[in-house]
């Protein structure tokens, strides 16, 4: 798992990321890249927490990163996910219960990824 993502209506993104920045005390980075990303600095340690600016309501989501997208997102849709959506490189799916789930590629560092990836046989 690369990433824990707070899903925030566009308008109300900005006051959850001061809020939740407090409330776990860490810093708040903005990512002027990808401006609907704001970066929770430390709040999990080894996981990405982030909140998002979405055009949908409010949720939380994670993020599965990997070295092949397209073999992972089988693997999901094997154990009983739907494909919702593509955006870039990111497949959205929705597990089974109804969360949604991104599979990304590689976004950690490199050594870190090779250290702590799973591998399925």
């Amino acid at each position: 798992m690369y990433a824990l993502i707070v899903d925030a209506p566009e308008r109300e993104a900005s006051a959850a990321a001061q809020f939740w920045s407090a409330a776990l005390g860490v810093p708040a980075r903005a990512d002027s890249a990808e401006p609907q990303f704001t970066s929770l600095v430390g709040a999990v340690d080894g996981l990405a927490t982030v909140i998002q600016a979405v055009d949908d309501a409010p949720r939380m989501h994670i993020d599965i990163e990997t070295d092949d997208v397209d073999a992972e997102v089988d693997r999901l849709v094997r154990l009983g996910a739907t494909e919702v959506s593509r955006w870039l490189q990111c497949h959205v799916l929705r597990a089974p219960g109804g969360h949604l789930v991104c599979v990304i590629p590689v976004h950690s560092d490199p050594d870190l990824f090779a250290a702590t990836a799973r591998t399925w046989g």
